[in-house]
């Protein structure tokens, strides 16, 4: 995921200097666990036995309850990650987005990875004159999810980031 050079203080939480409120911050996490867990069994239908990027969602969902530290939930993430490797697609991307939603427990702004490599699934496993569409309808999916209290910033945050963010945020 492709992040900007200087942070964004919207995405840094306050004992770390930013505007970020600690229950925002979880509310970005759990937006970008369903994002991903939209798409998971894309991955599932390929690796039906690997369970890391399954784990990666858990975890992050997890860490918003204080059952895991930060680290825990951005390793199962960095592994979800690894599980994409090999992939190619549908499943490589849906790995990727469960990934991303796992580094959000550390980096609010992988919420952003998350939802991107979601959509990118999602125009992947769909028949060919049909993707865009697809990609749409799985954005529009997404904002239907988002919480009031982090509308705003996630959609002024695809706004800033569509460009490094492959374009995919077209509802």
């Amino acid at each position: 995921m492709i992040l900007p050079k200087i942070r964004d203080p919207r995405f840094v939480t306050i004992r770390r200097g930013g505007t970020l409120t600690d229950s925002d911050h979880q509310l970005l996490a759990l937006w970008a666990a369903a994002c991903a867990g939209h798409v998971l069994d894309l991955f599932e239908s390929a690796r039906p036995d690997d369970t890391r990027p399954r784990q990666a969602i858990e975890h992050v969902r997890a860490w918003v309850r204080g059952e895991v530290k930060v680290m825990e939930a951005r390793a199962a993430g960095g592994h979800a990650m690894g599980a994409a490797r090999d992939l190619r697609g549908a499943p490589r991307h849906a790995a990727y987005a469960a990934g991303q939603a796992g580094a959000v427990a550390h980096v609010a702004a992988h919420e952003l990875g998350a939802a991107a490599y979601a959509i990118k699934a999602a125009r992947a496993a769909a028949p060919d004159g049909e993707r865009e569409t697809a990609g749409r309808l799985e954005c529009q999916w997404q904002r239907d999810q988002l919480p009031e209290a982090i509308r705003e910033l996630v959609l002024d945050d695809q706004l800033l980031r569509n460009g490094i963010c492959w374009s995919v945020f077209k509802c």
